[in-house]
């Protein structure tokens, strides 16, 4: 009979063994495959330890061919205790980690507790998520195994594919995790200060926008919005509308030393006070450099805002403010429409290309939509593949999207 041992760590050992073998003499083999100590060794299967070393195999339950087994390392603390020593070094690593332990808090408070003034309770603790882990793998396989014994259930081939694709979807996010984990940081947007008509602004550049953007507030502030010729109103369609008022043809814009002209499409409903487009970029020819984090013109260079400069909005949505309309132009609804002068371009887009809704159910702009209070606030979906990834109970996943912002990858990565 093969068996399969599965440490903590996911390491796996496979020995071949006798039915009437006694635990004490397998364990003995383990301590040959592994390297961990007859001693330290704790094994248990289907969530039952197996502690009695002069039972065999088959008297404890153990006769199925191809059973997988739980092998963990234990060890004797100081105190006579007994814990596991990957939980201990896991412990040490939290408590070695400031900005780790801060998000454990966030997301488990009972586990950072227990891992700052118990070390019995946290390894207790870790060891309930690992078999609520080891749980919800053997249930999927038993499921799998329901759906394969009748080959002609279309239902379940269904699912079947279903379960493949989830399982392809989480090594994907695995991998990602362990050699590109930057992916799945906080990306900040371009901001930079300039003046417009000597009024200091923190102006947002966006590349993918075609039209250089002020609010009408910005441009109150500004002193320009008596330069707002009316013939260019008209509705920005996206995935939002947003109502044009007009367009200032020219007003002075400083970046650094330079005084340059510059026009603006005057925007009600934006997340920004003035939004730098393609065109302003191209006609003065601009260059982003993210090497050196500066947007290059006519030789100088101006230096992008980090992140405690932001303007509030900037840190509180963290998305582009293009992504709430995408596309403007005169209204053709309204009367007169047609006679009014169209921008460059015919009123193509003004910001990226439309975007649909997630099916997280959060909008394109990465903003987590109000809804009902509890769980209702995140999607079914994300709470049970949250409880899938770290075998935790529902209570556990909805607190860890709640601290990761609704963000499925981000709230995976803070249980990792």
């Amino acid at each position: 009979m093969q068996l399969t041992f599965i440490t903590d760590l996911g390491q796996p050992f496979t020995v071949e063994i006798d039915p009437d073998m006694e635990l004490e003499n397998v364990m003995a083999l383990l301590e040959a495959e592994s390297g961990i100590p007859i001693a330290e060794q704790s094994i248990s299967h289907e969530g039952r330890d197996l502690s009695n070393p002069k039972s065999t195999m088959r008297q404890l339950g153990v006769h199925t061919e191809n059973a997988t087994l739980m092998l963990r390392r234990k060890v004797v603390s100081a105190t006579g205790q007994t814990m596991e020593q990957d939980s201990e070094m896991m412990r040490l690593q939290l408590l070695g980690d400031p900005e780790l332990m801060r998000q454990i808090s966030s997301a488990q408070p009972e586990l950072a507790q227990a891992a700052q003034n118990n070390p019995a309770r946290f390894a207790e603790l870790l060891r309930q998520t690992r078999e609520r882990q080891y749980d919800a793998e053997l249930a999927r396989a038993r499921e799998i195994e329901r759906l394969n014994a009748d080959p002609f259930d279309v239902e379940a081939q269904s699912k079947i594919e279903e379960a493949i694709r989830q399982q392809a979807i989480m090594e994907n996010m695995e991998h990602a995790l362990e050699y590109s984990p930057e992916s799945f940081g906080r990306v900040h947007m371009l901001y930079i200060p300039v003046e417009v008509n000597s009024h200091p602004v923190m102006a947002f550049v966006d590349s993918g926008a075609q039209q250089t953007i002020i609010s009408p507030e910005c441009a109150e502030a500004c002193g320009i919005m008596r330069l707002v010729d009316r013939r260019f109103a008209g509705i920005a369609r996206g995935v939002g509308t947003a109502k044009i008022l007009g367009r200032v043809h020219s007003a002075q814009l400083k970046l650094g030393d330079l005084h340059l002209p510059c026009s603006f499409t005057i925007m009600e409903g934006r997340d920004v006070d003035l939004l730098l487009g393609l065109d302003m970029l191209k006609a003065h020819q601009a260059c982003i450099d993210l090497e050196k984090n500066v947007l290059r013109i006519q030789g100088r260079e101006v230096k992008f805002l980090s992140e405690h400069e932001l303007p509030q909005k900037a840190k509180e949505f963290g998305h582009s403010p293009e992504d709430d309309t995408s596309t403007a132009g005169p209204s053709s609804a309204q009367p007169g429409g047609s006679n009014r002068p169209s921008f460059p371009g015919g009123g193509r887009a003004l910001g990226a290309p439309p975007a649909s809704t997630p099916s997280s159910g959060r909008p394109a702009s990465g903003r987590p939509t109000p809804s009902a209070q509890g769980a209702n606030r995140h999607p079914e979906a994300s709470i049970q593949m949250i409880m899938d990834i770290g075998g935790v109970p529902r209570e556990v996943a909805i607190s860890t999207l709640d601290a990761a912002g609704g963000n499925v990858d981000v709230a995976a990565s803070l249980l990792f």
